[in-house]
Formats: structure tokens, C-alpha cells, sequence
């Protein structure tokens, strides 16, 4: 007989209540007529866009490792060493710190840069109807006041893309290439945005041509070269197109590489490719899902879980500050459209451990561990230590590009990114993945951690010889902090108590010891007489600040947490309640998306979906790319700005799931953190710590049930949502566990 938390689940999946439905979509009945209000679509190597009103219809095209990735001469001199980045600190020598570490950053390369576009013109140009982007399936539909309709995809797995047009009217397609050539860089400057494509001086494109194809290859930098191929098939009343883009990095002929995708994808029929397509996102969909009674939220968690599979894809470089979907504006994207490591690629994979996509989120460690030996070269090069850092912007290649230097060359930079692969293996609980990818990364940031940390306070504990704490003061001198600060200290204190955990469980006793008696040597974290956290030692947040660098250690790091006692609970009070005093004047989107959160750690669910209403509302464009300024006129921040990144996206999923379930702390918690208006609430398949995958309804505000499913299998605890009794049980793989406040 089934048991009614299952039937519970079965009814809420029939009646679409668990999966994305067309309100959880786009649907414009006015086009779009700028790039990055476009319906995007991806698979992690190819990105689209898909905007314009008929005349034409414009999809602009992407692949995640293009990129011109010259280097900055500047990090190939003499100077340019940690010791001497510390003597002209004292020394004042300003400007000789920003013509070496910042200007090179605000020159046009390295980049990354876009693939360029097609254009499809219709005959007699009917007008615009409307056009929808549905999740389920990631399609976007373009219709024309004549019945004239499109279809484009990209196919979730493989390099191509479709067009499929039915109408009577004639198709017209245009192949355009990035305008790169024809202009001098000109004079280094400050900005959002660096320049124009066509300062990077490349020469014109090769275009060929035939029957029923267009192409072109583009020369980049060093010889770097990558082709678009368009291809198509005309019948009666329907048109049927593919792209491919390739690139050097697949072979010596990304023309020929091209072609041959799109020829294998014509001639073979779209149907079985289709097919294909659609059960790649069904199985993705059935991954996790959610059900809230605020429809703003709900429908941003699907925009913004579509977004993740669409941009994140094991095989493919990782999520850059935009994804697939560089700028198309004849500019260069926003801050280069780089690897930002000091929040932005961060946030970007926090979604994936809690919301049970854990295979897509490997794009990202798969990365930073093929690029180690680039990042421990540099240590060597920059700072003369053993072990590893990362610099924090960086290029395809996890390479130094610079920009303001006390976080560019920040020290704990590789912490944070070891953060996420001590996530992994909490949520997977693989033995293999922690003792040959997590515990060997954490252990080389460890190395380097104990050896820069050998400069002393004058209470004889472990300091930074140059803190800072992202990002506080800009890049004014006054950015280095004359004490460590609690960003830096946060990151440090856990990563050594991380990597003996995990030498313990890989019984590496001489190790675990090593790393417990650096982090006794750490000082403590500096709080105010209300007990609230610092910046740093007698530095208060003084004013609104988009980074909340300074309370690492509450959230994501949970060194400090209310189910940790009276002292830490009122920590995390304090903080909360000065970051609110503070207010938002000078928070950008993804502050609010990180406040969700930070206050479901705080137990405040009705602060938390208030911050992500606010985030879905206003600091969202119409194509639900977060964007950094207030966009509402409602005087949310005193930033306005549109530059879009995709960090405050993803850290929008995650608040919500944080809102959901909680496990951080080794108790699984159920509806933790939700308002109490919030009568009927319902998660399929979120994962908690441990490998347990966790199903819960909430009916009539009431918890009914909850339903765990043991992946790995071991002991797990359940805080019961009736009695608040922590519940401990053994679970096998594959078992079941069932509880039910009534079963008749």
C-alpha cells in the first residue's frame, strides 16, 4: 500500500505544481530589442540569445572558450613580487602599485569575446507578436503577426544550434562576425566596460559561402582561430537551420570541425537530435524542483535553475561573470567577462549542492583542478612560497589578469574556491573525490596558508603581512587593513580546520595535527562590544557595503552559527541586525540575493524572501539576468547601473533552497527558515550533507511529511518537524525513510 507521503509527492508532480510550468518562462508581447533583455539559451559551451522583432530576428551567437588570452608583460618583470607589493605599500608608492597590478586590467585584452550573430529577415517584415522562452524544454518560440513562426534550441548536449521557421513567407539568414578590427586600443582607462571589439585589432574575418550555407573564420590573438558555420534546408512552408561554432582548442580546422557538425545535424533529421534534447532536460527537471506560495520567487528559481544548466556543463569551461551570453554591442562584456574570484564564481555554484546538481557543478572543480598548476606556478612566480593561491580575476586558463590589487592578489583567494570542493564531498560523500581531488587541493592551500601566515601579531599569533576584505575602501590605500581582517581570518580559520577534517577521515594523523595547531596559532575573529563582526580589529562596517566580506564566517562558512550556543547565536544576531541598520544605499543584486541566505541562517524566513522579491524585482532584467542596479525607480540601492552578471542569479537559487533545507550544521532541517504566512510549501529531491535527497510538504502551515532517500547510505540525523527531537537513524544505500505527522 502506498503511504501518503508518497501519493503526497505523486499528486503535487501530476498536477505540475513541482515542475516549471509556462508562468515560470518567458513570455513577451513586446520584443526585445536590446542583447541583454534576450531569451538565452545554452549548454555550457554554446550560448544564445535570442532577441529583436522580426526585422530582424537576431540570435546572437557564444562559445565559453573564446577568449584572447595575451598576456599582461606587466606579470613578467622583476617588480612584480609580493615583497615588493609590500614595501611600496609602506613606502606610499601609489601610483607605481596601480601602473603595475590595476592598469593592465583596464587595456581591451585579455578578454573574453563573443562569436558574433545571425540575422533572419522574413519576406515583407510582418510585425512582431510575441516570443517565449519555456524551461522545461529550453526553447525559445519567436511568432510574427502572419502566423510566421520560430523555433530555436541548443542542443543540451551536443555543439549545435537549430532554427525551425514554419510560414508561408520567404527566410533570408545573415551570418555576422564581431566587428574585432580597424581601431587603436587607445589610452588605459578605468570602466565597467574597457572598450570596443574592435581594439583588439584583429584582421577582417574569412567568409565563404555556398549553396544553402554561409561561414566564416575568425583570427584572434596568437594565432588563436575560431569558425561559425550556418547551414540550412528549405521546404514548403518550413526552413530549417543549424550553427555550430568551433574553435583551435578542438583542432586545426574549426572550420571543417563546424561544418561537419551542422551537415551531420541536417542531413541526419532534427527529430532523433530533438528527442535527445528534450530527455537531457527532463532528466535535469527531475533533479529537485520546488513549490512556494510566493510566485515571484518560485518563478525566479526556475529562471535561475534553467540559467545553471544552461550555462554550467561538465566538459565546459566553468561560469564566467556572463556565461554563454557575452555582450553584443560591438563592446567588450562587462569587466572583460572574466573569472572574478572574490564572490562572483563563488555565488555562481552555490545553487548546486543543495538543489541536487552536482554533476554540473563539477565544471567547476574539474576546472580549478586542471588549472592548478597554473595557479601554483604563479604562487612560485608571485609570492616565493610553496603550496598554491589563485589569483582572483582570471583568464580561461586561471591565469592572473589584475585590477585592483588588494584582492586581485589577496591571499585567501584559494580558500574560498577550496570551500566549494569540501561542498562537494560533504553533499556527495564520495571517499574517492575526497581523497584524490579535495583533500590534495585543500592541502596545497594549506601549505601556502601556513607559510604566509608566519608574519606575527604582537600577541604572537598568525597574521597577513597585507589583509584585506573584498571590498571594503575600494582600492584607496586604506583597503589594507593594519590588522588581519575577518574575511581573511574567516577563510583561514576554516580552511585549516577543514583540511584536518579531512586528513582525519583519510587517517593522515601527522597531517590533521599539523593544520589543528596552525588554526590554535589563528587569533580570533574581532567583534564589536555588541558582538557584532568587524571589518576588522576597532573597524566597524561604518556604512552600507555591497560585499558582506566581513561575515564569511555566518554564511557560506558556518564558523559561527545559532545552533552553536549563546555566544555565537548572539554574533549572528548582532551581524544581521547591523548589516539591516546599515541598510541598501550601496548594495548591488547580488547583496540582496546573498542577504536570503544569510538571514535563513539566521532563521529570519521573512526577511529572506523579502530580499529575494526585492532581488526578482528590481534588480532583474526582463531576460532575469541580474543585473547590478536598482532598475525599479524605487530606491532599493543608490547604484542604478545595468551591466548584467550572472553571480546574483545563482545566489538567489541558493537562498531560496537555504530558506527550504538546511543541513550545514550535520542535522537535516526541514522548512528552517520560511515566513510564516507561508501555509503550503513543498521541495522535491533537495540534497542534504551526508548524499541524503530530501522530499518535504507543508500543508496548511503545518509540516505532514518528509521523505529521505539515502544515496550513499550512513548515519543520518533529522531535526523531526513535529517534535524538534532530533532523530538519528542508519540508513543503507538506497533506503527510504518516511515520516509522517498522520499516516491514516
Amino acid at each position: 500500500m502506498m503511504l501518503l507521503s508518497q501519493m503526497l509527492i505523486m499528486a503535487l508532480a501530476e498536477t505540475g505544481r513541482m515542475q516549471p510550468r509556462p508562468e515560470h518562462g518567458l513570455d513577451f508581447d513586446t520584443p526585445a530589442m536590446r542583447w541583454d533583455e534576450a531569451m538565452p539559451l545554452g549548454n555550457g559551451l554554446l550560448g544564445a540569445l535570442v532577441w529583436g522583432n522580426g526585422d530582424p530576428l537576431r540570435i546572437s551567437l557564444d562559445r565559453t572558450d573564446l577568449w584572447d588570452l595575451r598576456p599582461v608583460e606587466e606579470f613578467d618583470t622583476e617588480e612584480y613580487d609580493w615583497g615588493v607589493m609590500q614595501a611600496w605599500e609602506r613606502e606610499g608608492r601609489y601610483d607605481d602599485l596601480k601602473r603595475l597590478y590595476e592598469e593592465p586590467y583596464h587595456r581591451p585584452a585579455p578578454t573574453k569575446i563573443p562569436a558574433g550573430r545571425i540575422e533572419i529577415r522574413f519576406d515583407k517584415s510582418p510585425p512582431f507578436a510575441s516570443a517565449t522562452l519555456t524551461p522545461a524544454d529550453a526553447t525559445a518560440a519567436f511568432h510574427l503577426a502572419d502566423k510566421t513562426a520560430a523555433r530555436v534550441w541548443i542542443h543540451a548536449t551536443e555543439p549545435v544550434g537549430v532554427i525551425e521557421i514554419t510560414g508561408k513567407g520567404g527566410v533570408q539568414p545573415r551570418l555576422a562576425a564581431p566587428a574585432f578590427g580597424g581601431k587603436e586600443a587607445g589610452p588605459v582607462r578605468p570602466a565597467i566596460v574597457a572598450g570596443e571589439l574592435a581594439q583588439l585589432g584583429y584582421p577582417p574575418p574569412v567568409e565563404r559561402s555556398g549553396d544553402q550555407w554561409t561561414a566564416y573564420e575568425q583570427e584572434g590573438w596568437g594565432g588563436f582561430r575560431f569558425a561559425v558555420h550556418l547551414g540550412w534546408r528549405a521546404e514548403t512552408g518550413r526552413w530549417l537551420g543549424a550553427w555550430s561554432v568551433a574553435s583551435s582548442f578542438e583542432g586545426p580546422d574549426p572550420a571543417a570541425i563546424a561544418a561537419a557538425r551542422v551537415a551531420r545535424a541536417l542531413d541526419n533529421g532534427l527529430d532523433a537530435l530533438r528527442e535527445s534534447h528534450e530527455a537531457w532536460w527532463r532528466e535535469y527537471w527531475e533533479k529537485s524542483s520546488i513549490s512556494v506560495p510566493n510566485p515571484v520567487i518560485e518563478r525566479q528559481w526556475y529562471l535561475d535553475t534553467y540559467k545553471f544548466g544552461a550555462a554550467s556543463r561538465r566538459g565546459s569551461p566553468p561560469i564566467t561573470l556572463q556565461g554563454p551570453w557575452t555582450a553584443d554591442d560591438g563592446k567588450l562584456p562587462p569587466w572583460k567577462g572574466d573569472y572574478h574570484h572574490d564572490l562572483n564564481t563563488q555565488l555562481s555554484y552555490w545553487p548546486c549542492y543543495s538543489g541536487n546538481r552536482l554533476e554540473e557543478g563539477l565544471s567547476f572543480l574539474d576546472w580549478l583542478w586542471d588549472t592548478r598548476e597554473n595557479c601554483i606556478a604563479w604562487t612560485r612566480r608571485f609570492y616565493k612560497l610553496p603550496g598554491m593561491n589563485v589569483p582572483m580575476t582570471a583568464d580561461l586558463h586561471n591565469k592572473q589578469i589584475g585590477g585592483w590589487r588588494q584582492y586581485t592578489h589577496s591571499a585567501t583567494t584559494a580558500a574560498w574556491l577550496a570551500h566549494h570542493f569540501h561542498l562537494h564531498w560533504k553533499y556527495s560523500a564520495d571517499p574517492e573525490f575526497l581523497e584524490t581531488r579535495a583533500y590534495p587541493y585543500l592541502r596545497d592551500c594549506a601549505v601556502f596558508l601556513e607559510a604566509v601566515t608566519e608574519t606575527r601579531d604582537t600577541a604572537g599569533k598568525r597574521s597577513l603581512p597585507l589583509s584585506s576584505s573584498p571590498e571594503i575602501h575600494d582600492n584607496r590605500p586604506e583597503a589594507w587593513f593594519s590588522t588581519i581582517t575577518n574575511y581573511d581570518l574567516a577563510l583561514i580559520r576554516w580552511l585549516f580546520g577543514a583540511a584536518a577534517e579531512m586528513a582525519d577521515e583519510l587517517k593522515q594523523d601527522d597531517d590533521a595535527a599539523r593544520w589543528r595547531r596552525a588554526l590554535a596559532e589563528m587569533p580570533d575573529f574581532a567583534l564589536g562590544e555588541d558582538k557584532r563582526l568587524l571589518v576588522a580589529a576597532g573597524h566597524p562596517l561604518y556604512e552600507s557595503h555591497r560585499h558582506f566580506s566581513h561575515l564569511m564566517a555566518i554564511h557560506p562558512l558556518g564558523l559561527i552559527d545559532l545552533s552553536m550556543g549563546p555566544e555565537a547565536a548572539a554574533i549572528v544576531h548582532a551581524t544581521y541586525a547591523d548589516l539591516e541598520r546599515l541598510g541598501t544605499d550601496y548594495w548591488t543584486g547580488y547583496s540582496f540575493a546573498w542577504q536570503a541566505s544569510v538571514a535563513a541562517r539566521a532563521r529570519n524566513g521573512e526577511a529572506a524572501a523579502r530580499a529575494l522579491e526585492i532581488f526578482a524585482t528590481a534588480f532583474t532584467l526582463r531576460s532575469s539576468f541580474h543585473c547590478n542596479g536598482d532598475q525599479s525607480g524605487k530606491g532599493y540601492s543608490k547604484f542604478t547601473y545595468r551591466p548584467f552578471t550572472l553571480e546574483g542569479n545563482f545566489a538567489a537559487a541558493a537562498g531560496t533552497q537555504e530558506m527550504l533545507l538546511q543541513s550545514h550544521t550535520g542535522v537535516i532541517e526541514v522548512f528552517p527558515a520560511i515566513p510564516e504566512h507561508w501555509r503550503h510549501v513543498a521541495f522535491r529531491n533537495l540534497r542534504a550533507r551526508g548524499a541524503f535527497l530530501v522530499s518535504a510538504e507543508r500543508r496548511d502551515g503545518v509540516t505532514r511529511h518528509v521523505e529521505i532517500l539515502a544515496e550513499r547510505g550512513g548515519p543520518c540525523r533529522l531535526r523531526c518537524p513535529f517534535t524538534d527531537e532530533v532523530l538519528e537513524f542508519v540508513m543503507q544505500p538506497g533506503d527510504r525513510k518516511v515520516i509522517t505527522q498522520d499516516m491514516e
